[in-house]
């Protein structure tokens, strides 16, 4: 695992037990750090900034419908 990875999971540990806003925020942040990574053809970071937005996307998503629901 590299140091971005576990980054990630203490991030997404973190959010889970916030609202989901925090998330749509996180993966927005994740999007935009992307963008200039794919300019500089630094595409393995780039890409993995961009499975770590869908990932708390899909946080948020199940966070709403549970919230929902309750």
């Amino acid at each position: 695992m590299k140091i971005q990875d576990i980054l990630f999971l203490l991030v997404f540990i973190f959010l889970i037990f916030k609202n989901y806003n925090w998330s749509i925020n996180a993966a927005l942040i994740a999007i935009a750090l992307s963008i200039p990574l794919f300019f500089f053809w630094i595409f393995f970071t780039a890409q993995h900034l961009i499975w770590y937005s869908g990932a708390f996307l899909i946080l948020a998503i199940i966070k709403m419908i549970y919230d929902n629901r309750n």
